[in-house]
C-alpha cells in the first residue's frame, strides 16, 4: 500500500507498506544480483548502511541455485538472511542482454543459459512462478526490454506483446497468492512501461496498463543506449500518466546526477550497479565527484574518502590505506569502496526525502550538481 505523503514540485514523497515492512521514497535499491551484493557486502552490512529495500535477479536466481531450492529453504529472505522488502526483476532484462541467445514468442521467450548454455523457456507464468518461489516482496512483470535504436513497428509489436504479457502476470500472480503453499501470499506486482524513445508509444502504453491497477508502475527501456537528454525528456512526458498515487520506479538508473533529475520529474524507485561496479574498479561517489583511488596522489593522503561522509569506510580507514589494499588487489579494498558507494547513495536518498519534505528539493538539486561539478578543491 503506497501513500503520497507530500509533493515538491514533481518530485514525490512517499510511504510504501509492505509485507516485510515500510520504506520510505525516493529510494534507492541495492543490487544483489545472485542473492549478494558483488565485494564481499553481507546483508549485515546493508543494515548498517541504510538500505531499505534490496534487489535480486530472478533469471539468475533460477539458473544458481534454482527457484525451487530456494523454497525448499523458506524464500529469499530467510535464504539470504534479509528481514526488508526485496524486490525481484522479471528476467526480461537479461532476455535482453542474451540477445544473441534467445527467441521471443507470443508464448514466451527460449534462450541458452549463460551457465551451462542449457535451453530454457521463460514466458509471463514462469516468471511468476520463480518469483514465488523465492517470495519477493515486490515481483517486476515480465517484459520484452525492446533494442534501441528499434523501428517504430517493431516497438508497437513489442510493447502490445509486453501488455499481453501483463495481463497473464497479473492473472497468474492472483492465482499463486492464493495457494496454501506459497510462503509469501502477499506478494506484490509492479508493471513496466515500455516504448523507447517513441513518447506517443510511451503515453499510450502507461494509459493502459494504468488501468491494471497495479501496485507499482516502472519505466523499463531506458538508460540503454539513448542519451541523458533523451531520457529525461521520455520521463517529463510519460510519468504524468501513470499513477501518482503508486510507487514510479526507473529501472537501471543510475548515476547521483541521473536519479537527482528523474526525481525533480516524478520518479522515487532506483535501482543501478553503478556503485557497487564502480568501486569494485577502485572508484568511490563523494559530494565532491567521483575519486579514483588508484591515482598516485592518494598514496600518502591519510583523510577518508569523503570528510561529510558517516559511512563505516570513512569512519576507519584512510584514502592510503584503500589505494594501498586496491594495489596489493586485496579484496578489503573492494569491500570498503563499495560499502560506502552504497551508503553514499543511501544517504543522498535520504537528503533527498528532507529536501522534499522542507519544500526545497531545487535548490537542494542545485547545490548537490554544483558539488559533484566542482570536484576536490586540493
Amino acid at each position: 500500500m503506497y501513500r503520497l505523503i507530500c509533493k515538491d514540485g514533481n518530485a514525490k514523497r512517499g510511504e510504501l507498506v509492505t509485507v516485510h515492512g515500510t520504506v520510505q521514497t525516493p529510494l534507492f535499491m541495492n543490487v544483489g544480483t545472485a542473492a549478494a551484493i558483488k565485494g564481499a557486502v553481507s546483508t549485515m552490512d546493508l543494515q548498517e548502511i541504510g538500505t531499505q529495500v534490496e534487489l535480486s535477479n530472478t533469471y539468475h536466481l533460477h539458473v544458481r541455485p534454482g527457484d525451487t531450492v530456494v523454497k525448499k529453504l523458506g524464500g529469499l529472505h530467510k535464504f539470504m538472511n534479509w528481514d526488508k522488502p526485496i524486490l525481484t526483476d522479471s528476467g526480461g532484462f537479461q532476455v535482453f542482454s542474451l540477445a544473441g541467445l534467445r527467441k521471443i514468442k507470443e508464448e514466451g521467450v527460449y534462450f541458452n543459459s549463460h551457465v551451462d548454455g542449457r535451453k530454457i523457456f521463460m514466458g509471463p507464468e514462469e516468471s511468476m512462478q520463480i518469483q514465488s518461489n523465492l517470495a519477493s516482496t515486490i515481483a517486476m512483470a515480465f517484459d520484452e526490454c525492446p533494442p534501441h535504436p528499434a523501428t517504430r513497428e517493431y516497438m508497437e509489436n513489442s510493447v502490445a506483446r509486453t501488455t499481453r504479457w501483463l495481463e497473464r502476470c497479473k492473472k497468474e500472480m492472483a492465482r499463486l497468492n492464493s495457494l496454501e503453499d506459497t510462503i509469501n501470499r502477499q506478494q506484490m506486482l509492479f508493471g513496466i512501461n515500455q516504448g523507447g524513445t517513441f513518447t506517443d508509444i510511451r503515453i499510450e502504453h502507461a494509459k493502459r496498463i494504468s488501468e491494471f491497477d497495479l501496485d507499482g508502475y516502472a519505466l523499463g527501456g531506458l538508460a540503454v543506449g539513448e542519451s541523458h537528454e533523451e531520457m529525461y525528456r521520455i520521463l517529463e512526458e510519460t510519468v504524468p500518466y501513470l499513477p501518482l498515487e503508486k510507487p514510479t520506479y526507473l529501472m537501471g538508473v543510475g548515476t547521483p546526477a541521473n536519479i537527482l533529475e528523474a526525481v525533480e520529474r516524478g520518479v522515487d524507485f532506483f535501482d543501478c550497479v553503478y556503485p557497487a561496479r564502480n568501486g569494485r574498479h577502485g572508484n568511490a561517489y563523494t559530494n565532491h565527484g567521483k575519486m579514483t583511488l588508484l591515482n598516485a596522489k592518494y598514496e600518502l593522503d591519510d583523510r577518508p574518502l569523503d570528510e561529510e561522509c558517516g559511512c563505516p569506510t570513512c569512519r576507519h580507514y584512510s584514502r592510503a590505506y584503500i589505494r594501498h589494499l586496491l594495489k596489493a588487489k586485496e579484496m578489503l579494498g573492494l569491500r570498503l569502496l563499495v560499502t560506502h558507494n552504497l551508503y553514499f547513495y543511501n544517504k543522498m536518498m535520504e537528503e533527498i526525502r528532507e529536501a522534499i519534505e522542507e519544500q526545497r528539493f531545487t535548490e537542494y538539486k542545485r547545490k548537490k550538481l554544483a558539488g559533484f561539478e566542482e570536484g576536490e578543491k586540493n
